[in-house]
């Protein structure tokens, strides 16, 4: 698997509330590209297998959620969640979730995912493809620190959840800013 530097160029297909769009779903689509995304700004993303799933929706997403003010203290602009799963689906999980902090964001054809090394077959779950789990701090597009689940393969017996909580992210970023003694 080989670790890329930048964040790959992709357009994602988001939804965004939009009052004029008559009906119960004021929804329209809205293509954002990786610039748009993470142009200028330090960004701390999570990828997880899929919405609804288990440890996604009882550990990974609410941990994130939780720690999101000091992320936000300590230089963060935004929080992403990234899963293979198209804009209804990741919407209906952040409602169900009632995630109000953390942007989760539809990687529906996988293909940010699979540019990023990322995306394996997890089709002895019925999942198909998917991402593997990992986290990562991302400063305007360049990608600073990237922690992968240890275990990386396709059709992988176990779903491993060491390394991409929320909690090793904020050690990570806690460390960083401290200064450099001289």
């Amino acid at each position: 698997m080989a670790v890329i530097e930048r964040v790959p160029d992709v357009v994602f297909k988001t939804r965004v509330r939009d009052e004029s769009v008559p009906g119960p779903n004021p929804y329209r689509w809205q293509d954002r590209t990786t610039q748009d995304i993470f142009g200028g700004k330090r960004i701390v993303v999570f990828s997880l297998p899929g919405a609804f799933t288990p440890t996604c929706s009882t550990s990974h997403l609410p941990r994130y959620e939780e720690l999101y003010d000091q992320f936000k203290a300590l230089g963060v602009d935004e929080i992403i969640c990234i899963s293979v799963n198209d804009a209804f689906v990741m919407f209906q999980w952040g409602k169900q979730q009632g995630a109000k902090n953390v942007f989760l964001l539809p990687d529906g054809n996988g293909e940010f995912t699979r540019k990023m090394g990322m995306l394996v077959d997890k089709s002895n779950l019925g999942f198909g493809m998917r991402s593997w789990r990992y986290s990562m701090v991302v400063d305007d597009g360049k990608i600073e620190k990237i922690f992968i689940e240890p275990g990386f393969l396709d059709n992988c017996p176990i779903d491993p959840f060491e390394v991409s909580d929320a909690d090793t992210m904020l050690a990570y970023l806690q460390e960083a800013k401290k200064p450099v003694a001289v």
